[in-house]
C-alpha cells in the first residue's frame, strides 16, 4: 500500500506523494548494486572464482602445447631399429603422434636395462628371439601407452617398407587404395567430450550465479526484516517496488557476474587447442547469458520470499530449502543429460537456461527453439514475480516466527 508523504509545510499531498515514490524501486535497486559490489566476501569469491578459471585454461593449453619426448634404446648398429624410432617420430599430429623420439645404441642387453634402470631410456626396442618374431619393446615397468603406439606404428610401416623392397615393389603401391578417411554426418558438430566439457561449464556458471546472488538476496531480506529497517522503510517506499528494486539489483549483480566468467573464460580458451569452437562456444553464451536474465528474476523473487517467510537469520536454512534443492537439481541433471533426455529438459524451466544453450552449441537445435524455450521461461519468471509479489507483501511485515506461504497468500486485510 503506497503511504503518503509530508510536504514541507506539514500537509500531505497525494500526487507528490505518489510521483516521488514512482522511482522508488530505482533507488533500491541502486543500494543493492553499491552494497554487494562492496561486500568483501562477493569480492574475494569474484576474484578466487577468475583465478580458477583462468588458472583452468592455462592447465589446458599447457597440456595442448606439450610434447611428449622419449629416449628409445636400440641395439647398436641395428639401421632397422633405428628406422623403425624415426618413422614413428614422424607419425604426423593429427594421427596422433607428435611425441619426439631420439634413439640411444647400446652396446649390448645388459647396458639397455642399464638404461632402463637409471632412467637414460624410456625403452628398449630389440629384435625378438627366434627367426621372424618381430620385435620387442620392453620398459622397466609397462611401456608407455603413447611410445608402444608409436613404435607399433613405425615397426609396422618400416617391416613393410622392407618387405615391399624385397619383394621387387613400392610400399605405395602395396597401400594404394588403402587409405582411410573420416566424416560425419552432422557436420561441423562440437564434439562429445567438448560439448560435455562446456555443459559442465555452464551448468557451474548457472549454479554459482543462481545460488550466491538467491542467498545474498534472502539475506538481505531477513537482515532487514530482523532489524525491523524494514518497518521504516516500509513508510516511505511501497513493498512492490521495495521487492523490485532488489530483484533487479541482485539480477544486475549475477548477471554481470557470469558475464565476466564467461568473458574471462573464452579469453582463456583463444590460447587453448579449442580455440577452433570459439564462434560456437560464444553464439552458446550469448544464449545463456539471454536465458540466465530472464531466469533469475523469477529465482531472484522466490528466494526474496524465503527472506521474508523467515524471522531471523537461523531461518533461512529451511525457508530456501526448496529453491537452492531445484538450483542444484538443474546443475546435476543438465551437464549429464543427452539425447530426449536433454531435449525435454532444454523447455523445462529452469533447467533450460543450461540445456538449450547446450543444444546450440551440438547444432542440435533448429533455430526456433531457443526462442520457444526463451518464451516459455518468460512465462515461468512472470508467474514467479506475480505470486512472489503477494507472499512477500504478505510475509515481510509479520514477525514472531517463520512464516508459512499459505498465510503469506492469504488476502490480506
Amino acid at each position: 500500500m503506497t503511504t503518503t508523504l509530508p510536504t514541507p509545510t506539514g500537509t500531505t499531498a497525494p500526487d507528490d506523494a505518489a510521483e516521488s515514490t514512482r522511482g522508488a524501486w530505482l533507488v533500491v535497486m541502486k543500494r543493492e548494486i553499491v552494497v554487494r559490489a562492496l561486500n568483501k566476501t562477493f569480492l574475494v569469491g569474484l576474484l578466487v572464482s577468475v583465478a580458477i578459471i583462468a588458472a583452468l585454461a592455462a592447465f589446458m593449453a599447457w597440456q595442448g602445447s606439450r610434447t611428449d619426448s622419449f629416449t628409445v634404446a636400440v641395439p647398436a648398429g641395428d639401421a632397422t631399429a633405428t628406422a623403425a624410432v624415426e618413422a614413428a617420430a614422424a607419425i604426423p599430429e593429427e594421427q596422433g603422434g607428435g611425441a619426439e623420439l631420439t634413439t640411444l645404441e647400446v652396446a649390448d642387453d645388459a647396458a639397455a636395462r642399464e638404461a632402463l634402470a637409471d632412467g637414460g631410456a624410456d625403452g628398449w626396442l630389440h629384435p625378438a628371439s627366434g627367426s621372424d618374431a618381430g620385435w620387442v619393446l620392453t620398459g622397466q615397468a609397462a611401456p608407455d601407452s603413447t611410445l608402444t603406439r608409436l613404435l607399433t606404428a613405425g615397426v609396422a610401416g618400416q617391416t613393410l617398407e622392407a618387405n615391399a623392397e624385397a619383394a621387387g615393389t613400392t610400399t605405395a603401391e602395396l597401400t594404394a587404395g588403402g587409405t582411410l578417411t573420416t566424416d560425419r554426418v552432422d557436420g561441423d558438430a562440437v564434439d562429445s567430450q567438448t560439448l560435455f566439457f562446456a555443459s559442465f561449464a555452464l551448468a557451474l556458471l548457472f549454479f554459482i550465479g543462481a545460488l550466491g546472488s538467491g542467498q545474498m538476496i534472502a539475506g538481505s531480506v531477513v537482515e532487514e526484516k530482523q532489524s525491523r529497517l524494514v518497518e521504516i522503510m516500509a513508510t516511505a517506499v511501497p513493498l512492490r517496488h521495495l521487492l523490485a528494486g532488489k530483484i533487479l539489483g541482485s539480477s544486475v549483480v549475477a548477471l554481470a557476474q557470469n558475464v565476466v566468467f564467461a568473458a574471462v573464460g573464452l579469453a582463456a580458451l583463444s590460447f587453448t587447442p579449442t580455440a577452433s569452437i570459439l564462434p560456437s562456444l560464444s553464439t552458446s553464451l550469448v544464449w545463456f547469458v539471454l536465458f540466465f536474465a530472464v531466469g533469475f528474476l523469477g529465482l531472484a523473487a522466490l528466494y526474496a520470499v524465503a527472506g521474508a517467510l523467515a524471522s531471523r537469520t537461523e531461518d533461512l536454512q529451511h525457508t530456501t530449502t526448496p529453491m537452492t534443492m531445484a538450483i542444484m537439481g538443474v546443475y546435476f541433471l543438465t551437464f549429464s543429460a543427452s539425447g530426449t533426455f536433454e531435449t525435454i529438459l532444454s523447455y523445462v524451466p529452469v533447467a533450460n537456461v543450461v540445456s538449450m544453450p547446450v543444444r546450440v552449441l551440438s547444432g542440435d537445435a533448429a533455430w526456433w527453439e531457443p526462442i520457444v524455450s526463451l518464451l516459455i521461461l518468460a512465462a515461468f519468471a512472470v508467474v514467479a514475480l506475480l505470486v512472489s509479489e503477494r507472499a512477500y507483501r504478505g510475509a515481510l511485515l509479520q514477525t514472531g516466527g517463520r512464516v508459512g506461504w499459505r498465510t503469506a497468500l492469504r488476502p490480506q486485510s
